[in-house]
């Protein structure tokens, strides 16, 4: 028979520890993530200036959201000019996006296949892994200043000083400011910081796949490319599908390269995404700063993202599980009157 004591010692929980533990995040959850969102959800309802928000502002319901989207009749006022950027920079944001994520996706996978493949035996592969993975771990902003002193519109940039030792004139070496030109290195730029990252998390899903598959295929004389298509890819779904949402989400609001990507106060207009343009509405719009406009467009883009999001999950879904758990659900109904119909007796 337990004693006393030993009764308490059972008795005694320590879930109010892991409490305890998680209280910070969610504090400063609380403080720098939720409530910034409650309020730029508050501030897309009014129309006023970034200084005093919410102090004597007009309730303006959905007009904001209303100019961003749809613009004006008037081709002159505020919120055509509004409409206009912001579709813009929506485009811009996509291009960069997509020409971003393909190529690092395409490169991640083959390097994350080459180094968890066993019968490739790489000299140094901790070391590469390390190397490759360098660059997502620096800075934005120095990432940035590196590459604006390589491709930069200015006399004073690597490429454009080889190019005025060759005899050309600056006025056609502004690799900064072309359209296509600007884009291309932004989305350089893009892959070289992150596929080290989406590399290593490839790396994690293909080493959870069960090693007894691959010996398998060895076993029935199956080659490299017959594994990769057959087995790696399919069984490496759901960490494909990770892989592009957080692009997904992070492409939609780059901010730190485009923004930083120019010489002189004027950004480029070729690179400029919602995010930049959001803090430019919100910040020094030219016409009249307005923490109404931008709080919308961030919602906007809020709901983008989301609806994104249900779309890839939408169709990435496993559709055998769906149907599984469709016929237990019809399979459990049907029982169910059929037991209604004896009068609740079963057998």
């Amino acid at each position: 028979m337990a004693t006393a004591a030993q009764r308490r010692i059972k008795s005694v929980s320590y879930a109010k520890y892991g409490y305890i533990f998680t209280a910070p995040f969610f504090i400063v959850y609380c403080i720098f993530m939720l409530w910034p969102l409650i309020q730029t959800f508050q501030l897309a309802f009014y129309d006023n200036g970034v200084f005093e928000p919410l102090k004597n502002a007009e309730f303006v319901g959905f007009d904001n959201f209303k100019a961003i989207l749809f613009g004006d009749s008037n081709e002159f006022s505020q919120a055509a000019v509004i409409h206009e950027e912001f579709l813009s920079t929506m485009k811009n944001t996509i291009i960069i996006w997509v020409g971003n994520f393909i190529p690092q996706i395409i490169l991640s996978l083959v390097l994350a296949v080459w180094f968890t493949d066993l019968r490739v035996k790489i000299p140094g592969k901790q070391f590469f892994k390390v190397v490759m993975y360098m660059p997502n771990i620096i800075t934005a902003a120095s990432v940035a200043g590196l590459f604006l002193s390589l491709f930069g519109d200015s006399q004073y940039s690597v490429i454009n000083q080889l190019y005025l030792s060759g005899g050309e004139g600056r006025e056609q070496l502004m690799l900064a400011t072309g359209v296509w030109s600007s884009r291309i290195i932004v989305m350089f730029i893009q892959v070289w910081m992150w596929f080290g990252n989406t590399m290593i998390m490839l790396m994690s899903g293909i080493m959870s796949i069960n090693t007894s598959i691959y010996e398998a295929c060895e076993i029935d004389g199956a080659n490299s490319r017959q594994t990769f298509w057959r087995i790696t890819l399919p069984l490496l779904k759901s960490m494909m599908v990770y892989t592009l949402l957080t692009s997904m989400i992070g492409g939609l609001q780059m901010f730190d390269i485009p923004y930083m990507f120019h010489t002189g106060a004027v950004i480029n207009d070729n690179i400029k995404t919602v995010a930049v343009f959001i803090y430019e509405l919100f910040h020094k719009n030219y016409m009249k700063p307005s923490s109404g406009y931008s709080a919308a467009a961030s919602v906007i883009l809020f709901f983008i993202t989301g609806i994104l999001g249900a779309l890839v999950f939408y169709v990435q879904r496993d559709k055998d599980a769906i149907e599984i758990k469709r016929k237990r659900k019809a399979a459990m109904k049907e029982a169910k009157r059929k037991q209604a119909m004896g009068g609740g007796l079963g057998l």
